[in-house]
């Protein structure tokens, strides 16, 4: 009889809902004890996704004992599939308009069936976040993933953590954000870096990224840059070291800034930063899935292959083929990063 492998004693799989309240929302976890905490609905997400993040820093496990959450609830998180299948990744998933958020354990199978959900790397759980008096104080040297790694996580978590709905220009601006800003979590972007994206002269992202209460725009001091402050919190939790980040910003702005994806908009900008950020750095060949990208990109995944055949008739990629069966996206880049 094969017997089946004993199942963690802490289920890693937590649940936070934003409940209304008077004079603002209701911050509920699942798994706590403690009832429930007031938050502002400028704070909701954040919240929540430090929340969670507080939980999953609280219960780590080695990989050889985490097991699918999904599976053990039946797989009723998502549309059925063929079964539970690879490596166990930790996922965030939305629910109800960002009314519910969940971090749970999921195998690679469960993860690519789900909607609205974003695979969060186990590297942004490795630190947790420094509170910035500390990390004035303590003086450290770069170190954690390079530059194309850093760049692939951040997408990651940002498909999660922006609205679907939100455009390819907020979504790059957004990206530019996550890396440059300080330890007090304020962002000033010179002109140099927008003018780079071709966002210099349009604040319809900025605007939109204000509206989804992801960041405040701040009085600037000088006439060459723009100041805002970020409002989710849980990325304090990204990236440890701020050189490390602008590394990783200079490449994804490379990545992102050839002229020819800059001629045809933000969206094929978009995802030459994200194949590039996915693609092997010595030959530009490529593995993702294409939901994945999609949901990185905020496209329909039907749309996905009219924006990959633009970039190959422009010369940014060189071929891409899909298996309809398993749902992979394989690429080779047109050219190195």
């Amino acid at each position: 009889m094969r017997l089946r492998p004993a199942c963690p004693t802490t289920p890693r799989a937590w649940t936070v809902e934003l409940r209304p309240h008077p004079g603002g929302l209701a911050l509920v976890c699942w798994q706590c004890p403690h009832g429930s905490g007031q938050i502002t609905a400028a704070s909701a997400r954040a919240a929540a996704l430090a929340h969670l993040a507080r939980h999953a820093r609280g219960n780590l496990l080695s990989p050889h004992l985490r097991i699918c959450q999904c599976r053990e609830r039946g797989c009723h998180w998502h549309p059925r599939h063929r079964g539970c299948a690879g490596p166990i990744r930790l996922l965030l998933a939305r629910e109800h308009g960002g009314r519910l958020w969940r971090l749970a354990d999921a195998c690679s199978a469960c993860a690519a069936a789900t909607a609205q959900a974003a695979v969060v790397p186990d590297t942004v759980l490795t630190h947790p976040p420094l509170h910035p008096t500390t990390a004035r104080r303590r003086r450290r040297h770069p170190k954690g993933p390079g530059e194309q790694t850093r760049v692939r996580e951040i997408l990651s978590y940002l498909a999660a953590a922006l609205p679907p709905g939100t455009s390819a220009a907020a979504r790059l601006l957004a990206l530019q954000c996550a890396l440059r800003m300080n330890t007090k979590m304020h962002i000033r972007l010179p002109n140099g870096v927008l003018r780079s994206l071709r966002l210099n002269a349009v604040q319809g992202p900025w605007r939109e990224l204000e509206h989804v209460r992801w960041l405040r725009i701040t009085p600037a001091t000088a006439a060459n840059e723009v100041v805002a402050e970020l409002l989710d919190a849980a990325l304090l939790g990204q990236a440890p070291a701020r050189s490390d980040r602008m590394r990783a910003a200079d490449w994804a702005l490379r990545a992102s800034s050839a002229s020819t994806a800059r001629a045809i908009g933000p969206l094929p900008q978009l995802a030459s930063a994200y194949l590039a950020a996915h693609a092997d750095p010595q030959d530009g060949s490529g593995l993702s899935e294409l939901d994945q990208m999609a949901r990185a990109c905020g496209v329909p995944l039907t749309e996905l292959p009219t924006l990959l055949d633009q970039l190959v008739a422009t010369g940014l990629l060189r071929s891409w083929q899909a298996c309809p069966d398993s749902g992979d996206l394989h690429w080779t880049l047109a050219y190195g990063w």
